[in-house]
């Protein structure tokens, strides 16, 4: 059974994620972390779920999430991702990245190790350019920036491992790792890149882009278990289907949200569902399951008149490629999509998804969790 629970929170949220779990355990998630931006103080908290599996005589129910602790964070929160169970690594809007650990003896947030002005621009002086995202495979960590600016750090390590100084000519926004020494980066001129730390150069391996288009991408994620499928999200709210091994353009465009798409997540064990989040206040549900694709062509939800008949270029989807993001076929409609927010006005900020249970935080101060059964 489907339910959702509100947390006000009286500061604008820019990121949620939530706490691992072992891939072997059936424990549901429990812990989450946020991060705030454009309040006078921002922080970076920690937040427990309670009992989520109580039931009332009447329906499931999701209890209110609880603050364990918080932290101040200097400057806006403008990523957030856990490095393990107890340690949290931040980009800020500052130029710093940092780690902080999360003490859940005592329940207290303390800062163990910071990269002071890891983005700046060149020439300037005692000044942080934002550093706007990061990605974590435990121990390494790499950030990106405004300023172009690509660094490998390792978690036991004060100094930055590798720097790539010119990586790009504009911001770049998102990073995520493709394999362990492969990483994909979007920037704001509508390029999808692949970098190798292999390399001794600093040139990305492979650029990919949406033809005759440079609309800022603002976010990706890759399949987990085919990771050449990879979905993109940008200013123009459209989501791009890519497969990095063949094709230097989408495999597919989708017209989506009203407005910027934030984040893009697929579902970690059931990537048949994918999740996006929007500045127009909406929070989508992408279902391509089977079942689905099965069914006369509809689209469900909150918005009724997304189109779904644009394609790449022509191409055509293989049928023998095993994943139904590359068997499924937009021009037919193939997509169940519902807006899991209908009543929210504001944006969408970000969005995490763990077993059943989404957490998102938005501009209206408030942080949602939702229980959400997938086929």
């Amino acid at each position: 059974m489907e339910s959702t629970v509100a947390k006000y929170v009286s500061q604008k949220i820019s990121k949620t994620r939530w706490r691992p779990v072992p891939a072997s355990s059936l424990q549901q998630p429990d812990v989450f972390a946020a991060g705030s931006w454009d309040n006078e103080e921002n922080k970076v908290s920690v937040w427990s779920t309670g009992d989520f599996g109580a039931i009332s005589m009447e329906e499931d129910y999701l209890a209110d999430p609880k603050l364990l602790c918080d932290i101040r964070h200097k400057g806006d929160v403008m990523d957030l991702q856990f490095l393990d169970q107890e340690r949290i690594v931040t980009a800020s809007s500052t130029g710093r990245v940092t780690i902080f650990r999360h003490h859940q003896g005592n329940q207290t947030l303390s800062e163990k190790q910071k990269w002071e002005y890891a983005h700046h621009h060149v020439g300037s002086v005692g000044t942080g350019a934002p550093c706007t995202g990061i990605v974590c495979s435990n121990p390494e960590i790499v950030s990106v920036g405004e300023d172009g600016r690509i660094n490998l750090f390792r978690a036991d390590s004060k100094e930055i491992v590798r720097t790539i100084d010119d990586a790009d000519s504009s911001t770049i926004h998102a990073v995520i790792f493709l394999r362990t020494t492969e990483i994909l980066t979007v920037n704001s001129i509508g390029q999808l890149k692949m970098w190798d730390f292999r390399q001794q150069g600093d040139d990305p391996t492979h650029i990919f882009s949406i033809a005759n288009e440079r609309v800022p991408l603002h976010c990706l994620d890759r399949h987990p278990s085919q990771q050449h499928v990879v979905a993109t999200g940008g200013q123009d709210g459209m989501l791009c289907i890519w497969d990095v091994r063949q094709s230097r353009t989408p495999i597919s465009l989708l017209t989506a949200h009203d407005a910027e798409m934030w984040e893009v997540h697929f579902h970690p064990s059931k990537p048949d569902h994918l999740f996006t989040c929007s500045e127009d206040g909406s929070l989508w549900h992408w279902d391509a399951s089977p079942e689905v694709m099965e069914k006369p062509s509809f689209l469900l939800g909150g918005r009724g008149n997304a189109n779904l008949s644009r394609s790449a270029g022509g191409q055509s989807f293989s049928q023998s490629l095993m994943t139904s993001w590359l068997n499924s076929d937009p021009t037919k409609g193939h997509l169940e999509i519902t807006n899991l927010l209908t009543s929210n006005i504001l944006s969408v900020n970000s969005l995490d998804i763990l077993g059943e249970y989404l957490v998102c935080g938005t501009d209206a101060e408030c942080i949602y969790v939702l229980k959400r059964p997938l086929t």
